[in-house]
């Protein structure tokens, strides 16, 4: 992976796999086949910046992958490795761990969702007091 410089992501069974963080950590530039994938911080970063999104039914037409990677400027494939250098730490464990490691995003995806859920905890406790059915 070191030496490659685009690096396959093929959706999988599980919402994510390893697949994506080899190829961030090897500043590989992930090519990334999927209608649906779920990204780890994606309401932080940009994954646009420094990946390649195809829809699967593109990624099944003869010759569209091999075009679309040899269509990717020198400039452009810098900008992106550039971007995922900057980026790869966040996908990296330390220890102990560092400001801004993958244990830290991972507090911090959790910090800004909890807001989210005690907001639906206590709207589903609205009407907790009448019993419905009579």
């Amino acid at each position: 992976m070191h030496s490659s410089k685009f690096c396959l992501n093929i959706a999988g069974d599980t919402p994510s796999s390893n697949r994506l963080f080899d190829a961030i950590t090897s500043h590989c530039i992930p090519v990334i086949i999927s209608d649906e994938i779920e990204l780890p911080f994606e309401d932080v970063l940009d994954y646009s910046e420094f990946c390649i999104f195809v829809r699967a039914s593109d990624a099944v037409k003869e010759g569209f992958l091999m075009k679309l990677i040899r269509g990717i400027s020198r400039e452009e494939w810098t900008r992106m490795w550039k971007k995922l250098k900057e980026v790869e730490g966040y996908f990296e464990f330390q220890y102990p761990s560092q400001k801004d490691d993958a244990v830290q995003m991972i507090w911090q995806a959790v910090a800004r969702k909890v807001p989210a859920i005690r907001l639906k905890v206590h709207r589903s406790r609205r009407f907790s007091r009448f019993k419905t059915g009579r």
